[in-house]
């Protein structure tokens, strides 16, 4: 298969390449390598790839409409997996217009591409974020998703509508897949994990949020590309038992399906930070704080519809996973 990636030099989307070169398939990765975080970690995340003769790199920013369909031209991918996105509920408050063209704007460019150029099978990125104001636990995909918290949920939201009806007008396979709080090697520096190893490390006070009343359904790394490449793999198709009359949110009578990637196993901050201190072997300096605007309290994914479709959900716990992260930190930074 030739597999293009879009967001290649970002965390899942670095990750998922690795995946998809072991085991011999040709990824195309591209990436704008913004500087929202340090453009030399991205840098040395391709670095790991580019000894592969089966990956090729394009620097392309995804808003720009021609230069991506030049690359769906020229390459001709058979499966895409749209990973890029511009990420973070916080910073969606300082910056909004970001999300619009990176989410909205470049999203349309890949569903006009995938139209034109057509693949076998689209795989994108949404958000657990979606749940927003829901607090019926756990969430699931046939949850209905009207009340996002922030515009970063707003734009992911979004992207599943676009979706379903680019599938729906022009029988693309699409799917979708709400990520739980990734986290893991090779991480992005303005997740929790990686905030709180950093600060720890170098004696500085850590901000606790919500006054540290905050659950998350923390998902390791390598779960999050098992389940993002059995996706892709199985190429999905219409619900032939779809109700008009009592629709489904997560599945259609087009080729389209919502699936959500979590470790179905939510854990508690005050625990997880626990778990940081052990690994770094010291403790951390706390400030308590309130409930950021856009912040949800808990998460927590049902994952059957991936169980079912898939035969798969992720397994990894959180001791194993904040351990496996805090030695590549050290590691990758010296420490």
């Amino acid at each position: 298969m030739t597999i293009l990636v879009t967001g290649a030099a970002g965390f899942i989307g670095f990750h998922t390449s690795e995946y998809l070169l072991g085991r011999g398939d040709a990824v195309i990765g591209i990436d704008n390598l913004n500087d929202y975080y340090d453009v030399s970690l991205k840098e040395a995340r391709l670095s790991q790839l580019s000894n592969n003769d089966k990956f090729s790199f394009h620097k392309i920013d995804i808003t720009n409409k021609d230069v991506i369909d030049n690359i769906f031209k020229s390459k001709s991918p058979t499966h895409v997996i749209h990973l890029a996105a511009q990420a973070g509920v916080r910073y969606s408050l300082q910056n909004p217009y970001a999300y619009i063209d990176s989410n909205i704007t470049g999203f349309m460019n890949i569903l006009e591409a995938c139209r034109n150029n057509p693949v076998k099978h689209l795989v994108f990125a949404s958000s657990s974020s979606v749940y927003g104001a829901n607090t019926q636990m756990p969430f699931s995909v046939s949850d209905n998703v009207d009340h996002p918290l922030s515009i970063y949920a707003a734009t992911k939201k979004s992207n599943e509508l676009m979706a379903h009806t680019y599938s729906h007008l022009y029988n693309i396979p699409v799917s979708g897949l709400r990520f739980f709080t990734v986290y893991g090697p090779w991480g992005r520096p303005d997740m929790a994990l990686f905030i709180f190893t950093r600060k720890i490390v170098n004696g500085e006070k850590i901000d606790i949020f919500n006054n540290g009343k905050h659950k998350r359904d923390f998902t390791y790394i390598d779960d999050i590309v098992e389940g993002v490449v059995r996706v892709s793999d199985k190429v999905v198709t219409a619900n032939k038992n779809w109700n008009s009359d009592k629709p489904d949110p997560a599945t259609s009578k087009a080729p389209y399906r919502l699936y959500n990637i979590g470790n179905n196993s939510p854990v508690d901050l005050m625990y997880f930070i626990e778990l940081i201190e052990k690994n770094l072997g010291k403790k951390a300096d706390k400030n308590y704080l309130p409930l950021q605007p856009g912040d949800v309290p808990e998460t927590y994914a049902d994952v059957d519809a991936l169980i079912d479709y898939v035969d798969y959900s992720p397994s990894t716990t959180i001791e194993t996973g904040v351990k496996s992260f805090i030695k590549w930190f050290k590691d990758y930074y010296e420490v």
